[in-house]
């Protein structure tokens, strides 16, 4: 039996060949520490250097700006509990009701030790709608570049602006954005930016936090003073090779591969509502990575639908406990109803994804949802 199509990538990508490549010479002979003065030691400390270069490039930073991290969630923990503006009465967060919990969790501790956070809400298309809720006493504006189910892009810039006019600091994942669509510090207008490798290509467990010089950030970890004192323990060098090298290569094709995939991806939607008509995208109308496809099956459960397609490797928009099913909170943040949410495919292409693998995706996919509504007891989405 061939192996399941992968349109999971929003999940996680596949390690590149190069990316491998590169990381095994530090696994094996280049096992010096960083901060160790002798030859074995330089090395080491030359390559973390390289990746932070290359790091920083993909996203138009300073090398100096890049604090390496175990991943994507510890470098928004670090951004947003880490961050002590200079004026203590500033206690006002404000960010989005569509946050990764990598963002939403970290709030919400703070909120429960006194700070007040505003969750600014989305329009139909999960955009999210400014509600002009800064002021004086807002800290920081944190919402994410791209949404990790929906693929919809945010107004980075427009909201950085309004949060600076007030003298807040700016932070945005954009752990999903980052490889898939341009990514620069200075046109998005931040202070602070998440990167995670195993989104780019690179292996699970390393990452960055994009930090502008000047902005009060203190460490959330103690230790050495690793990393300009704002992350201690020693470098994963195997691991930072590897993510520089996943930001030069997504770095060198960006636009190819953008287009590219965002033909495959309009190209299984066609598939798809051609002989699903009544399928709904979501995200319609608003920019949206070009890998990903989010869409809900009218009358039937996304897992199920799933459970009845084995040739095909995705996601959903719903979680279980116990048997019962809960649909996604941005979906339903989107004003679409919890019973019609619980339809929701994610489906997300990557560099491995070639038009043969759509054709049969989208063909599965069709197999499996007709078979669903034509079988004598369809089991719908409870409602």
């Amino acid at each position: 039996m061939d192996a399941p199509v992968y349109l999971d990538h929003n999940a996680t990508t596949p390690v590149l060949p190069e990316v491998v490549d590169a990381m095994l010479p530090w696994l094996r002979d280049g096992f010096g520490n960083p901060s160790s003065g002798h030859a074995y030691g330089r090395r080491a400390a030359s390559a973390v250097a390289t990746a932070r270069e290359q790091v920083a490039a993909l996203i138009g930073a300073r090398a100096d700006e890049i604090v390496f991290t175990s991943g994507g969630t510890e470098a928004s923990n670090l951004a947003i509990r880490g961050l002590r503006p200079r004026d203590p009465a500033r206690d006002h967060l404000v960010t989005s009701v569509v946050e990764h919990p990598a963002t939403a969790r970290p709030l919400a501790v703070l909120e429960a030790a006194g700070a007040r956070v505003t969750r600014l809400p989305v329009d139909v298309r999960g955009v999210v709608v400014p509600d002009g809720e800064f002021s004086a006493r807002t800290a920081l504006l944190t919402v994410m570049h791209a949404n990790n189910e929906t693929g919809v892009l945010q107004p980075i810039a427009e909201l950085a602006a309004q949060a600076h006019a007030v003298g807040a600091h700016v932070h945005t994942d954009a752990a999903q954005s980052l490889g898939k669509v341009r990514v620069n510090v200075e046109d998005l207008g931040v202070d602070l930016l998440t990167i995670a490798g195993h989104k780019l290509y690179a292996p699970k467990g390393v990452g960055a936090l994009y930090v502008r010089t000047s902005t009060p950030l203190q460490p959330i970890l103690f230790g050495a003073g690793h990393e300009r004192g704002l992350r201690p323990g020693t470098e994963n060098v195997p691991y930072l090779v590897g993510l520089g090298v996943a930001c030069a290569r997504a770095a060198a094709d960006l636009d190819a591969e953008a287009a590219r995939v965002g033909a495959l991806r309009d190209r299984l939607w066609g598939l798809l509502h051609a002989d699903l008509p009544d399928l709904v995208r979501h995200g319609a109308g608003a920019d949206v990575l070009p890998n990903t496809l989010s869409l809900r099956v009218p009358g039937q459960l996304g897992a199920a639908i799933l459970d009845a397609c084995p040739e095909i490797a995705a996601s959903t928009g719903s979680a279980c406990h116990e048997g019962d099913w809960t649909a996604s909170a941005v979906i339903t943040a989107m004003g679409v109803p919890e019973h019609d949410a619980l339809g929701t495919l994610r489906l997300t292409l990557g560099r491995g994804t070639s038009e043969a693998a759509v054709d049969r995706a989208a063909h599965a996919l069709v197999r499996a949802i007709t078979g669903l509504r034509d079988a004598p007891d369809p089991s719908p989405a409870p409602r």
